[in-house]
């Protein structure tokens, strides 16, 4: 059954490894914003900008029924589809399904939004965020300064080539894959990981050479639905709140379910999505 009795682990030296990584990252925008012009450090490439709603299922059990999910809602939502890197299509890459869910009020808080933040892969094989920090700043660096960093981190190499594998593993595109929180978020008193099930098993082989072609052709024929899912911790055995490498042994309940309607691309609608923040 999900507990409440979960637990983050703040290291001792958190703080200033915060403050290291929150420096990697704004020089790695500085750097990106020198060279590409506006847009974000990472995820730069918006592959498509959607009109979408979230329906929040009926019938949800107690542990389920928190904030936005706490009774059956419609609510309209932007999406965001992008790729981690500025390589085409079919390169290897960690592809990323941002949800901006308007006008999510509760009893709690009025004029807000919730916002949900997937990626391609359902875990990571690093042992905490300054391994993905320092997992970006090598692949971001050049030669010489990325073989420097590597001679001095084995470790961090190792766990680069480890999550290289998962990423060269076939993207078949954005409705045919599931995405993933990877790392657990509140809910409620509660703790859960996130998932988006893909809304259609028919597979585009040509997808890759073009996944905002595959996406856009699939909707002027019709409407997708996504199952939304959350994953509940248990216990710290079966589903350790602070080790991304660890899939959860816990079943996933249907919270809501993210349709995305007929649509063709829509220019000023991919600006204001562009323009947009999606903080989770």
């Amino acid at each position: 059954m999900p507990s409440t009795q979960w637990r983050e682990v703040f290291l001792p030296d958190e703080g200033t490894q915060h403050a290291e990584q929150a420096r990697v990252f704004s020089e790695l925008q500085r750097q990106r914003l020198k060279k590409h012009g506006h847009g974000r450090a990472l995820h730069r490439k918006q592959v498509a900008a959607l009109r979408a709603a979230l329906v929040v299922e009926e019938g949800l059990p107690e542990h389920a029924r928190q904030g936005i999910f706490a009774v059956p809602s419609v609510y309209e939502a932007h999406v965001r589809l992008s790729n981690g890197n500025f390589s085409t299509d079919r390169a290897p890459d960690i592809r990323g399904f941002a949800i901006k869910v308007l006008g999510a009020s509760t009893p709690s808080s009025a004029d807000v939004e919730q916002n949900f933040t997937l990626v391609s892969q359902e875990t990571l094989k690093v042992s905490g965020s300054a391994d993905v920090v320092g997992i970006v700043d090598l692949s971001t660096s050049g030669p010489g300064a990325a073989l420097r960093k590597a001679a001095t981190k084995p470790q961090m190499i190792r766990s680069a080539v480890a999550n290289f594998r998962d990423m060269a593993k076939p993207f078949s595109g954005f409705a045919t894959h599931d995405f993933f929180s990877i790392m657990p978020i509140t809910f409620g008193d509660y703790a859960a990981r996130l998932k988006l099930c893909a809304a259609s098993t028919t597979i585009n082989r040509e997808a890759r050479k073009d996944l905002a072609a595959d996406i856009h052709t699939r909707l002027a024929d019709d409407a997708l639905e996504f199952l939304f899912q959350a994953q509940f911790f248990e216990d710290e055995s079966r589903t350790p709140i602070e080790d991304p490498s660890v899939r959860w042994d816990a079943p996933w309940l249907t919270v809501g379910r993210l349709r995305v309607p007929r649509q063709a691309p829509d220019k000023a609608l991919a600006e204001t999505i562009e323009k947009s923040s999606f903080n989770p």
